[in-house]
């Protein structure tokens, strides 16, 4: 009992700091490009990390890693690992909170858990995670489901890290090869 309370303690304690940097991220954005020029690749991971530690203030970091590769010149694959690494670790507060949670969450929606379950069984988990992280689905809440369902945590970054890095390549490389043709479209 002491190790759950201690575990709930953790992930309170997580939550409110990256709902407090993603609030100062999402209120002082422009300082997000100054960021990534001064901090090059770093900057990204940072961002990144903070950008999907953030539950319920959505940040820019999909569109900072389409523009990025173009405005700084640097390189689109570097731009989209270095990215997807972040946010693969920034997964971790929504299985955190999913874990931490998991007898509240259980007690309250008992049937729609019991009928997730048995979506992620028949499906595979792995895979709906790398759907929901390769799109623009809400993968926080597949996050939140797997941290409820124990799913196992290296498993869980592994298929988070794939579908993270499909989405950032496509973002990526889209935005180096892509953003004067829409900046000329569009008359800038």
């Amino acid at each position: 009992m002491m190790i759950s309370k201690k575990w709930a303690s953790t992930t309170i304690i997580l939550i409110i700091i990256f709902l407090f940097l993603g609030w100062l991220f999402w209120r002082y954005n422009d300082y997000l490009i100054e960021i990534m020029k001064e901090y090059g690749y770093l900057g990204i991971f940072l961002i990144n990390l903070i950008g999907s530690s953030t539950i319920i203030f959505p940040l820019p970091a999909s569109a900072l890693v389409f523009a990025v590769p173009r405005i700084l010149s640097l390189n689109p694959f570097l731009v989209a690992l270095v990215a997807s690494l972040g946010c693969s670790i920034g997964e971790f507060t929504g299985y955190a909170l999913g874990f931490g949670g998991r007898k509240a969450i259980e007690k309250k929606w008992k049937k729609w858990i019991d009928k997730t379950k048995k979506i992620f069984q028949k499906y595979g988990g792995f895979w709906i995670i790398v759907l929901f992280a390769a799109t623009p689905l809400p993968d926080d809440v597949v996050g939140i489901v797997a941290g409820t369902f124990n799913y196992p945590l290296k498993k869980f970054f592994i298929a988070s890290f794939i579908g993270k890095l499909i989405l950032n390549l496509a973002l990526a490389y889209g935005g180096y090869y892509g953003l004067d043709w829409i900046l000329q479209f569009f008359g800038f």
